[in-house]
This record gives C-alpha cells, sequence and structure tokens, in this order.
C-alpha cells in the first residue's frame, strides 16, 4: 500500500484530501506545518508527499528544499493559493515533481500523484538496468549438449512458467546465476526487475539491510531511507546465491518473508508486502548443514521446492568443444583456431574451477597466443599437467618392469577401437580421445 503524507496547515483541506486518497487505497499520514511534515518524513518516507506552498515557518518552498538536501527522492506535489509562473519555476527547480492551482479537481490531484508513482517506478528501472548493462556477465544462452544438461534445461522451461521456489545446486563456477537468469527470462515475469545478492559477498552486519532495506536513522550512518533487494524485485526475481553461508538469525527472517510475503525495513514498523519468485542457490550439502545444526529444515523445505542439480565440467566433458567455440566467439578470437592437442587437453583436464575457469583460460589464450593456430604451448602450465595426469589416471596402465613397444601398443589400441565401432573411424576416435583427422593420420602412419 503506498503512502501519502499531505502537508497543509488547514484542517478541512486535509480531511478532504485524506477522504479522498483513502477512498482510493492509499495510506494517508498528515502534517499540519512545516515541522511537522520534517519530523514525519524523519520517522517514515511516504511515497509521495502532498506540499502546500503557503505555512507557516517553515513555507512549503523551504520544507522542500530541506528534503532535497537531504537526499529524499520521493516526489512531492506542491500545492497553492497563489500560484503564478515564477513560483512554478521555483518549485520545479527545487524538486517538486508537479505544481497545481487550488482550487484543483480532486481527479486532477489523483492523476498527479499516478504520474508521480510511474516516474519513481520508472526511474527505479531505469537504475537497476544501468546497474546491470555494468556487469560482466554472459547474456548468450547456455551451452550444452551433455544429456544431463539438456534434462536439466527441459526442467528449467518447465519451472520457469511457474511461481514455484526454486533451489539450484551447483559448485562454484557452474553457472547457477545462469540458471536463475533463464528461469526469469522464460517466465512471465521477464519484463520485470532480475535482482542478485550473494551472501558471500556481504558481511552479515550488511546483509540484512541489503535483503531488507532500512529506514533513515535505522543506523549510524544511516543519512536517508534505502529500499532492500525484496523490494527492488517486487513483480521479478530475487536471486539468492551461496544461501547456505547465512546465520540463523538471517534464516529465521528470510523463512518468514518466504511464508508471508511482507517484512519490515531495519528501524521501521511499516509491513511491505512484496510479489518475488525466489530462487535460491549453493555449493554446500544444505542436508549435512541441517544434520550439523547449522540451517534450519524448515527453511530447507520452503526452498527445496524444485531443487536443479548443475553437474560439474568434468562430468560434461562433451560440452568442453561447444564452450571453447562460445568463448573464442565472445572474445573475438578472429582466424584463431585449436590444433586438435590443444583441444584434446582442454577436454582431459578436470576444471576444478569450472566453466569459469575456462572461460577465464580461453581469454587469456586469445590475448597471449601468437599465431592463428592455438597449440599445447599457448595453454595454461596447470592445464597442460593437470590433462596428462588425468588422462594418466584414467587409463589405468602401470608400466611393466621389461617396458614395452609403445607402436605395439598404439596400433593394438587403434585395432580394438575400430573392430568395437564396425571399422567406423569418427566413433573409434570417440573411443580413444583424438580427432577423426587425427586418428586418419596414425591409421595412414600405422599401415592400417
Amino acid at each position: 500500500m503506498k503512502r501519502i503524507l499531505i502537508v497543509d496547515d488547514e484542517k478541512n483541506m486535509r480531511w478532504v484530501l485524506g477522504q479522498a486518497l483513502q477512498s482510493e487505497g492509499f495510506e494517508v499520514a498528515e502534517a499540519a506545518d512545516g515541522k511537522q511534515a520534517l519530523a514525519s518524513v524523519a520517522d517514515q518516507e511516504p511515497d509521495v508527499m502532498v506540499l502546500d506552498h503557503r505555512m507557516p515557518e517553515p513555507d512549503g518552498m523551504e520544507v522542500l528544499r530541506r528534503l532535497r538536501a537531504q537526499g529524499a527522492t520521493f516526489p512531492v506535489i506542491m500545492l497553492t493559493a497563489h500560484g503564478n509562473v515564477a513560483t512554478a519555476v521555483e518549485a520545479m527547480k527545487a524538486g517538486a515533481s508537479e505544481y497545481l492551482t487550488k482550487p484543483f479537481d480532486l481527479e486532477e490531484l489523483k492523476l498527479a500523484i499516478s504520474k508521480s508513482l510511474e516516474y519513481r517506478e520508472l526511474a527505479a528501472e531505469v537504475e537497476r538496468l544501468r546497474e546491470e548493462i555494468q556487469k560482466d556477465y554472459d547474456v548468450q544462452g547456455i551451452v550444452a549438449s551433455d544429456p544431463r544438461m539438456l534434462d536439466m534445461l527441459e526442467t528449467v522451461r518447465k519451472v520457469a512458467s511457474t511461481s514455484a521456489t526454486v533451489m539450484i545446486y551447483g559448485e562454484s563456477g557452474t553457472g547457477k546465476e545462469l540458471i536463475a537468469r533463464a528461469i526469469h527470462n522464460l517466465s512471465e515475469r521477464a519484463a520485470k526487475p532480475f535482482v542478485s545478492i550473494s551472501a558471500g559477498a556481504l558481511p552479515e552486519t550488511l546483509l540484512e539491510s541489503e535483503l531488507f532495506g532500512y529506514e533513515k536513522g535505522a543506523f549510524t550512518g544511516a543519512m536517508t531511507a534505502k529500499p532492500g533487494r525484496f523490494e527492488m524485485a517486487n513483480g521479478g526475481t530475487l536471486f539468492f546465491d551461496e544461501i547456505g553461508d547465512i546465520t540463523m538469525a538471517t534464516q529465521v527472517k528470510l523463512l518468514r518473508v518466504l511464508q508471508e510475503r511482507r517484512f519490515e525495513r531495519l528501524g521501521g514498523t511499516r509491513s511491505i508486502d512484496v510479489d518475488v519468485r525466489f530462487v535460491a542457490a549453493t555449493n554446500r550439502d544444505l542436508q549435512q548443514l541441517i544434520a550439523d545444526g547449522e540451517f534450519r529444515e524448515d527453511l530447507f523445505y520452503r526452498l527445496n521446492v524444485v531443487p536443479i542439480q548443475l553437474p560439474p565440467l568434468r562430468q560434461r566433458a562433451s560440452d568442453v568443444p561447444l564452450l571453447v567455440a562460445h568463448f573464442l566467439e565472445k572474445y573475438r578470437a578472429g582466424s584463431k583456431t585449436l590444433a586438435p592437442e590443444a583441444m584434446q587437453a582442454l577436454v582431459t583436464y578436470q576444471w576444478p574451477g569450472n566453466i569459469r575457469e575456462l572461460e577465464n583460460t580461453i581469454e587469456r589464450i586469445v590475448i597471449l597466443s601468437h599465431g592463428d593456430e592455438i597449440g599445447l604451448d599457448d595453454l595454461p602450465a596447470e592445464v597442460r599437467t593437470g590433462a596428462c595426469v588425468s588422462a594418466k589416471a584414467a587409463s589405468g596402465f602401470t608400466l611393466p618392469e621389461d617396458g614395452v613397444d609403445l607402436e605395439e601398443v598404439e596400433l593394438d589400441l587403434v585395432r580394438q577401437a575400430l573392430d568395437r565401432t564396425g571399422g567406423s573411424v569418427p566413433k573409434a576416435a570417440k573411443l580413444v580421445g583424438l580427432t577423426t583427422k587425427t586418428l586418419e593420420a596414425r591409421m595412414q602412419r600405422l599401415g592400417l
């Protein structure tokens, strides 16, 4: 419910305006002079102020100037019985959003209030979009061919059309926020805000005020009121990353918001209703945290309505070439291509940092590599070394005491691969971890 503060030294005027606005569903507060108005705003900011120009000191113009000097941004509609162009210009320069001359039609005032509220919401949306533009995230879509990923994306498509709470599980760097954005963009809320917050990025002392906002004077340094992420996401989606890291105290407050869809700002007493789609994510085992007494079971069940598990990149190696091509295009590699052995190293590497590490690696080699072909030597040392270690560990092969003929071993493995695939070179190449072109070259060398 929007709160309108009527400031006028005429009691009858306050009563008439109050009745008219209450009938429209607004919450109405009153102030009889400038001092009361400033005190009321300090206690709780209105969504709109209707301010009389001529009042005992401080008059309406002075009240407006003081509010803007203090950083107040809510719309102010100035009323006066002595309207002229000079006064109107002065009021607008001081920060008034509208200017009405007494006597005025009540419908005119209602329209002015409606326009002011719409303008404020538009300004908030513009600011949100400006922040979004400044962020560095992939908006190209989700790149995947792995069957588990495709099944997961089908779940995303289905759940997006609902308002169900979603819990995304996955290691750091697997793309949890990208999945949350996909849920939002595929939903009916796509035109509304997508707001994110990470428990790991904020100290506990700031997390609560970021979530719920605060009123002026709620704590030292709170010079003006500030909306929280829940308010910013109203009508849209709130993505809460690293939710497994929040304290028990914050868990209690979060559970209440999810149950009641309302809350109070820090230092405030007015309940604020919100319509927010909640998507959470974690890289921790919440059920283990419950067993350890570090996470509330009732909050877990409130969050875990639709669980989505993101596999780590090491378990979806078939997606690595697709992701490499995607990042090469993103970072404008131009004519640069990867040599087969370089691609094989990237596919074999275990990627402890998941997609984020792969993206950073591709960006680095695009910048630092020379020539059009990116070779094995262009890859970071940890990727080259890690790929070799992974390949050895996967082989399970122990070198005999008297050694082996490497060419005979290679010949035998290629023959087995061809026999198993009915002579299909592309399928055989996949079995031995080579490209078709590389396997054909080796077959020629081996006389096959």
